[in-house]
């Protein structure tokens, strides 16, 4: 029997692919960002909604709190994603030429922080040394070798790229290391680099440079006060190894 009602079913909802909160507009005020840290301070933000900041805005159905929460999740930690050139960086999906470069300068900015805090601080201990210039070195992904010259006082004065080179291995004459130190007439230097595998243990090459730079500074009459190989911390590893520490350097 027939009333003169629709039989027809009721049409369901369009079935939209993006998620809840595409958009940092989306968020309850007290959750977005910049409010965030008006609000608590930036110590209150991790880090994905720290890089939304510089992000600055999303793409379809992505927010700019989700594309720095996949850029950490694909390259592991702020510390990669600083490594990483700016071309390299305006290649991932979201971020383009113009993000990429507020990323790059935001990076730059918090290691220029970690290195002035200790701008007049005497490098005279292997983890001030490491606390110096690991933010810079310990993502990288080749060998980097740096001299750095220091005065009477052990503050650093300057430093030197000297080579770099591969995933292993990176070659630096001790002709080469002393150049800087004896053309800017420094009282003392020294010796930094990285292993991109983040294991500091030395190798027989980094041990026969660091014995050559022993005899050449004495000859020069300049003071050697360590190398320094700088790696990452792991359970049952040491962030860095000190070949003053380990009586190679006198």
């Amino acid at each position: 029997m027939n009333d003169g009602s629709s039989s027809q079913p009721e049409p369901l909802p369009s079935c939209q692919e993006s998620p809840l909160h595409s958009r940092i507009h989306d968020l309850p005020q007290n959750q977005r960002p910049r409010e965030k840290l008006a609000a608590h301070g930036p110590a209150a933000l991790d880090n994905s909604e720290l890089m939304a900041l510089f992000i600055g805005s999303g793409t379809p159905g992505r927010s700019a709190i989700d594309i720095g929460r996949d850029l950490l999740k694909k390259f592991g930690s702020i510390g990669a994603l600083g490594t990483l050139p700016v071309a390299e960086l305006a290649k991932e999906k979201g971020i383009g030429p113009a993000k990429a470069s507020k990323l790059a300068a935001a990076f730059e900015l918090g290691s220029r922080v970690a290195r002035e805090h200790l701008k007049d601080t005497p490098l005279d201990t292997p983890e001030l040394i490491y606390e110096y210039f690991a933010p810079q070195l310990r993502h990288l992904t080749q060998e980097h070798v740096i001299v750095a010259t220091v005065d009477t006082r052990l503050r650093l004065s300057s430093t030197t790229l000297i080579s770099v080179g591969s995933v292993n291995e990176a070659t630096a004459h001790p002709r080469e290391i002393m150049r800087p130190i004896i053309t800017r007439g420094a009282y003392g230097f020294i010796l930094v680099h990285n292993h991109p595998s983040g294991d500091a243990s030395p190798s027989r090459s980094d041990e026969f440079v660091t014995r050559n730079l022993v005899e050449a500074a004495k000859l020069m009459m300049v003071r050697f006060l360590d190398h320094v190989i700088i790696g990452r911390p792991s359970p049952g590893r040491s962030a860095y190894f000190s070949f003053r520490e380990a009586g190679l350097v006198p």
